[in-house]
């Protein structure tokens, strides 16, 4: 992209379009020159990750039989980082950026941001497709992965390393984990982590605008209420996060006797702090929300107030009321119309979430859990037991 060529046309916004990592694997010819390939790319990287180590267990008898140690084959750990965690993250490019892109527009569509703010909405998403397209982050994010890698002693992967251990040396297939493997995963982990405040950011910007919302919008988010879908866009960097730790969890559950209990604290604390991560977007919205009901409340309550004055002096009173566009406006109707009006308008909620958004970030924590669970609880039983009682 040339200096000075505009980074969005009009009023779009691509989370991954000119991603400087995704025009890094273009120079390398790993992506293609147009779209993203992102299957092409999962099954590159899933293999470029996985098979070289596996290849060198195999040959070293350190696979399926590891001799003392176990063997490569019953670390999950390791195989659903390179096969299903790494492939998940990339296939999440074309997901994250299909939804956000629909969110995005859809401030127009809608009409809560009006054409006089449209100029401005257009800078946001310039602004932030700019800060997109910045080196620096993905610097920063690789540097951290060099670090951690060099900084993690050995010691503390002891026991993951076990199957290529032998005589104190780890040799090819674990030193290939180590540096190469390991350190792809946290790339494409932390590089997820900026994707998610870079939506932080265009959240924020975009409540400041002067947004056209409606108080009185059945979706109870002042017409933002298709925001709730956002979450959905990093489905797949959920299940792939939490199929890493499960397949973690899964291993000690099997082989070292842990018990599920042991596993509630830092599961809650998973659930808890991504689930913020992921909020943290729509949080941004709050003060505008909250602003806007405060002031409906009164606004609303100014003019339903004087409708029902005068329906009262008029039917109860029985006061001759002259001519009044008040009481004979339709968009207000009856009284009953106009309570369900206030009605709406105290039933706003400052988060813009329901119910899919909860899902969205809940069912992929969950679903790979269930293998971690089923270890050590009879899920099979359970159900059939559960069937023949209802049937």
């Amino acid at each position: 992209m040339k200096p000075g060529q505009p980074t969005v046309p009009e009023d779009d916004f691509d989370l991954m379009r000119n991603d400087a990592l995704i025009r890094w694997q273009r120079a390398l010819r790993i992506a293609p020159r147009q779209g993203l390939g992102v299957v092409r790319r999962a099954v590159f990287f899933a293999l470029f990750a996985w098979l070289p180590l596996v290849i060198w267990a195999a040959l070293n008898q350190r696979l399926v039989d590891a001799g003392s140690g176990e063997p490569l084959l019953v670390h999950y750990g390791i195989h659903v980082r390179c096969l299903v965690a790494i492939p998940l993250f990339i296939l999440a490019e074309a997901m994250a950026a299909g939804v956000i892109r629909k969110i995005v527009r859809q401030f127009r569509l809608s009409g809560i941001v009006t054409d006089a703010q449209r100029a401005t909405f257009c800078k946001v998403l310039s602004d932030t497709a700019r800060l997109r397209d910045s080196s620096l982050p993905w610097i920063f994010v690789i540097g951290v992965a060099i670090a951690w890698t060099l900084g993690s002693p050995v010691q503390s992967d002891a026991h993951e390393m076990s199957w290529a251990a032998a005589g104190g040396d780890f040799g090819f297939g674990g030193w290939w984990f180590l540096f190469v493997a390991r350190p792809l995963f946290v790339v494409l982990a932390l590089g997820w982590l900026w994707r998610i405040v870079l939506v932080i950011v265009l959240f924020q910007r975009l409540a400041r605008l002067e947004l056209a919302l409606v108080p009185s919008h059945p979706d109870r988010t002042g017409g933002l209420g298709f925001v709730r879908k956002l979450p959905a866009a990093f489905f797949l960097v959920t299940l792939a996060i939490s199929a890493v730790l499960a397949s973690r969890w899964m291993h000690d559950v099997l082989f070292h006797d842990h018990s599920l209990a042991a596993y509630k604290l830092p599961l809650a604390a998973f659930v808890a702090l991504w689930s913020a991560l992921l909020l943290a977007p729509l949080l941004m919205l709050v003060p505008r929300l909250a602003a806007m009901k405060r002031c409906a409340l009164l606004d609303y309550g100014r003019l339903i107030g004087e409708h029902g004055r005068l329906v009262h002096r008029r039917w109860i009173l029985g006061e001759t009321i002259p001519p009044n566009e008040l009481l004979d406006a339709p968009e207000l109707g009856p009284v009953a119309d106009t309570a369900a009006i206030f009605e709406a308008i105290d039933k706003v909620r400052p988060l813009p979430v329901g119910k899919n958004t909860v899902a969205m970030m809940l069912v992929p924590v969950a679903l790979p859990m269930l293998f971690v669970v089923a270890q050590q609880i009879p899920l099979r039983e359970v159900l059939l037991k559960l069937l023949k009682t209802l049937v």
